[in-house]
C-alpha cells in the first residue's frame, strides 16, 4: 500500500490556510485583550444600572450586516445570563421599530466602520431621547463613535481574508467582547447554578425544547380593540399595553387584522385619529398554534419571505389565545 503525500495536495494547503486564520483571530483577540481599558468597566456599570433601575430596562443590540449576526448572537447570550436584552435590526428601525425602544434602555451598536447609513436613524434617536448608546467599533472618528456615551474600540487588526474584505477577524472580536461584557454582567449579579437553570430549564442549553405557550403574552395582557373603533382610540391601547401592535376584533372575538407601529407610519395624516381601525390595519396577521415550539415562532418572524415579523398572534382551538414576540424568544435564550 503505497503512503499518503501530503506535502503538495490541496489537503495539506487547506489545513495550512485554517492555520494562518486561526493564529490570526488569535491574534486579533490577544490585541483586544491588551487594548482592555476604563470604557470597558464603564458600559458594564452603565448596563448593570439599567437592570438595577427601578423602571424595567433592556440591553438593545444593533447593528448591519454580519455586525448584526454577532448582534443577534449576543442578544441570545445577554438573556440567557440574566440581562434582558433583545435584538433590533438597524434597518427596521426606521420603519416603527424604533417604538420598541425606551428611554430606560441601554443600546448597544455594532459597526466595525461607524459609517453605515442604516445606523443613523438610531443614532439620532438615541441622543434626541437621552438613551445611553455604547458602540462597538474599529473606528474612533467614525460618526458612531464620536456620538456614542462610551466607545469599546476593536483594535486594528488584520482579517483572516486574504484579500482583507470579508470581515472575519473584527467580527470574532466582536463576539469575544459581548461575551466578556455579559459574563462580567453575569458575575456582578452572583448568578448560581439554580438561578441560571432558570434560563436554561432543564440544566443544559438547548436540552428543553419550549413551547409557545411557555413564553407568549396570555389573552388577558393582550392590546385588543373591536373593529368599530377609531385609530384615537388605537393608539392609546397601543401606548397603554406597550406591545408594538393593536389586535382588532369583531364583536364575536375574532380576529379581524392588526395595527403595527409601521401601519401608523404608512397612514399619517390630519386625520388619523378619526380614521376607523379597519383603514389602517393590516389583514393578513401571521399566526402560530400554541403548542408550536417556540424556535419555531422564532424561525417563523425571521424567516417569512417579504415581511420583517416582530411578533405572531397565537392561536389556540381556532381562537386567539396571546401573542409571541420576538423579543420574548431572544430573553429565553432561543436563537
Amino acid at each position: 500500500m503505497q503512503s499518503m503525500k501530503m506535502a503538495n495536495t490541496p489537503e495539506h494547503n487547506d489545513i495550512d490556510v485554517a492555520r494562518r486564520v486561526l493564529e490570526t483571530e488569535i491574534q486579533g483577540l490577544q490585541a483586544l485583550s491588551a487594548s482592555m481599558n476604563q470604557s470597558f468597566a464603564e458600559a458594564v456599570a452603565v448596563i448593570n444600572a439599567m437592570k438595577q433601575g427601578t423602571m424595567q430596562g433592556r440591553l438593545i443590540i444593533t447593528g448591519i450586516g454580519k455586525s448584526g449576526h454577532v448582534g443577534r448572537k449576543l442578544a441570545a447570550t445577554f438573556a440567557s445570563t440574566g440581562t434582558p436584552s433583545y435584538f433590533v435590526h438597524a434597518g427596521e428601525a426606521s420603519h416603527g421599530d424604533l417604538g420598541m425602544i425606551t428611554e430606560h434602555d441601554v443600546v448597544l451598536m455594532l459597526s466595525n466602520s461607524g459609517e453605515n447609513a442604516e445606523l443613523s436613524d438610531l443614532i439620532h434617536y438615541t441622543r434626541r431621547f437621552g438613551i445611553a448608546l455604547i458602540a462597538m467599533t474599529g473606528n474612533p472618528n467614525s460618526t458612531l463613535a464620536k456620538h456614542a456615551d462610551i466607545q469599546l474600540l476593536i483594535p486594528k487588526v488584520a482579517e483572516a481574508c486574504p484579500n482583507g474584505l470579508a470581515p472575519t477577524t473584527s467580527t470574532t472580536m466582536m463576539l469575544a467582547l459581548g461575551d466578556a461584557l455579559a459574563v462580567c454582567l453575569l458575575e456582578r449579579m452572583g448568578l448560581t447554578e439554580e438561578q441560571f437553570k432558570v434560563f436554561h430549564p432543564g440544566g443544559k442549553l438547548g436540552q428543553k425544547l419550549q413551547k409557545v405557550s411557555d413564553i407568549m403574552h396570555g389573552y388577558g395582557d393582550l392590546p385588543l380593540i373591536s373593529e368599530d373603533k377609531a385609530m384615537g382610540d388605537a393608539i392609546l391601547v397601543l401606548s397603554e399595553k406597550n406591545l408594538g401592535c393593536v389586535i382588532v376584533q369583531d364583536a364575536s372575538g375574532a380576529v379581524k387584522g392588526v395595527i403595527t407601529d409601521g401601519d401608523l407610519k404608512r397612514h399619517m395624516s390630519d386625520d388619523l385619529l378619526t380614521k376607523p381601525v379597519t383603514d389602517v390595519m393590516s389583514t393578513t396577521p401571521v399566526s402560530i398554534e400554541s403548542d408550536a415550539l417556540a424556535v419555531e415562532a422564532m424561525s417563523v418572524m425571521t424567516q417569512t419571505k417579504g415581511r420583517y415579523l416582530t411578533s405572531l398572534l397565537v392561536m389556540k382551538d381556532g381562537k386567539l389565545a396571546g401573542m409571541i414576540r420576538l423579543q420574548d424568544c431572544l430573553q429565553a435564550g432561543i436563537a
